[in-house]
């Protein structure tokens, strides 16, 4: 035996009328509830100001062919090394490779730069504060670098 309550196949016009009229209230009801969260506020947060770095040279170093700095410490571990590579002494066939090390173990922490020919450009260190060296792998050009610790963000 079923229990519950049977539906009428045939359901009467007035039926479907309150039915059609409440989902139409609803509808009606979330469109304004959504119109009313888009407005525009009165005092918009002003964006937050522009950090700018501020860098500290730590040290510049140029040369011919391979070479290891003295050691050097960063109290943020945030480096920019600006680069240099000129007179190469056959065309393509000078190479040029850069590397941060642990000066405390001696292990490489950042390959900074690998490239062959003449040219210049800007690698990054991300490391934590740390007592560095680096390490110079070159042959058949000049090269020079500085290194600068990001000290302030302003």
């Amino acid at each position: 035996m079923r229990t519950g309550r049977t539906q009428n196949p045939r359901r009467s016009q007035k039926d479907i009328s309150t039915s059609a009229c409440s989902a139409g209230s609803a509808c009606l009801l979330v469109l304004v509830l959504a119109l009313c969260g888009c407005r525009a506020r009165a005092e918009d947060p002003k964006p937050p100001a522009a950090r700018n770095v501020v860098w500290h040279k730590l040290g510049s170093w140029s040369g011919h062919g391979s070479r290891q700095t003295e050691s050097f410490t960063s109290d943020t571990g945030a480096l920019r090394i600006q680069w240099e590579t000129t007179h190469e002494s056959a065309p393509g066939q000078g190479r040029f490779h850069l590397s941060a090390h642990s000066a405390i173990s001696g292990r490489i922490l950042q390959e900074v730069v690998d490239t062959k020919g003449a040219g210049s450009g800007t690698g990054y260190v991300q490391q934590d504060p740390h007592v560095f060296y680096m390490v110079i792998d070159s042959d058949g050009l000049d090269w020079a670098f500085t290194v600068d610790e990001a000290t302030v963000y302003r």
